[in-house]
């Protein structure tokens, strides 16, 4: 589908969505305009009116919380599909930033980016609010690796524009294929309850996993399908030996869900019987806190969901500051550039 760039309102009449399309906007969409607000099209409109689209300014990007910065990648993958970029400023993506602290400053004429304001502040503040939710994790984590399990719980279209921001935050791996490979690496995780239940036995699915996938594939096997977890743990461990690389609890909240004294139970059972390089993967609506006590419990491993993609996003104000040279601001700002040294130089 061949989509027709933004230039001015007049271009909105002739749109024509096509019959049983996704409601997600396409790459094509995004980077020609058409998922801006209307009114940065009519300030277009009205500034080309008077001559003044091509004024010279500078815009900072600030939000009213601290969190960790992600998203400026895919900013400057945008504008450098623009014909003339304008120069960009920005906090290293995975670094911290304080409340009103400004993250990027934008130079260059207002026809530059004005247009796409609505598109930047949008991709900065999801992913830096799943970043911020991301670092949290693993900071609670103390070491230990947390991988990215939040695919499903938003739309496929960000799935790995979400996992990649956690990334940025220190998770060791994701488990969307698409993320992954964006990021160069390769997605991770094990088969999922339905693959259990299709089998019928925890063990034998352990077996046929085990046969199944590359030797150099870490065998990890959920144990909660069926029977008593650290039960089934000690079935899968005698099944397979020297193979099983770890074991992941994912007990529904109908059974209590994942609890220290049940990662404290499987890790003394492991150990006593010599499996002490199985590791504990736990996860199940896992949070900051919850993963504090289960490193205590003597879980290695956590798969977070819904923690990160229900972090709060981060409300990215834009504000023209600069103008033709001359400081300016709406009322309640500070005229004029608000000094950052930690802004780097990035287009």
């Amino acid at each position: 589908m061949t989509v027709n760039p933004l230039d001015g309102q007049k271009d909105i009449a002739s749109y024509e969505p096509v019959d049983g399309r996704l409601f997600s906007a396409t790459h094509e969409e995004i980077l020609t305009g058409w998922t801006t607000d209307i009114y940065f099209l009519k300030t277009r409109d009205v500034l080309r009116s008077a001559g003044l689209l091509e004024t010279p300014v500078v815009a900072e990007v600030f939000t009213r919380k601290p969190g960790t910065f992600a998203g400026s990648e895919e900013v400057l993958n945008l504008f450098r599909k623009l014909p003339n970029p304008p120069r960009v400023e920005a906090l290293s993506e995975g670094e911290s930033f304080e409340a009103k602290e400004v993250v990027m400053r934008i130079t260059g004429t207002y026809e530059s980016f004005g247009l796409y304001e609505t598109v930047l502040l949008g991709m900065l503040a999801s992913s830096t609010g799943w970043a911020t939710a991301a670092k949290e994790c693993v900071e609670a984590a103390e070491g230990r690796n947390v991988l990215c399990f939040g695919a499903r719980h938003v739309h496929p279209a960000i799935a790995p524009v979400m996992e990649r921001a956690a990334k940025i935050a220190g998770c060791s791996a994701m488990s969307c294929i698409l993320a992954a490979k964006l990021c160069g690496e390769e997605p991770k995780g094990t088969v999922p309850h339905a693959a259990i239940l299709m089998v019928g036995d925890t063990v034998k699915l352990a077996k046929l996993y085990d046969a199944q996938v590359p030797a150099e594939e870490p065998r990890i096997v959920l144990v909660d399908t069926f029977k008593d977890e650290a039960e089934e743990t000690m079935r899968v461990a005698e099944a397979l030996g020297d193979k099983l690389s770890g074991i992941r609890l994912d007990t529904p909240g109908e059974r209590g869900g994942v609890t220290p004294d049940l990662v404290r139970e499987i890790r003394w059972r492991l150990d006593t019987a010599g499996y002490n390089k199985v590791q504990i993967i736990a996860t199940g609506g896992l949070t900051p806190e919850r993963i504090k006590v289960m490193n205590e419990a003597g879980a290695d491993v956590y798969g977070v969901g819904s923690y990160i993609t229900n972090g709060a996003q981060r409300d990215m104000t834009m504000d023209i500051k600069m103008v033709n040279g001359r400081p300016i601001a709406k009322r309640g700002r500070l005229p004029g550039i608000i000094p950052n040294p930690k802004l780097k130089r990035v287009l």
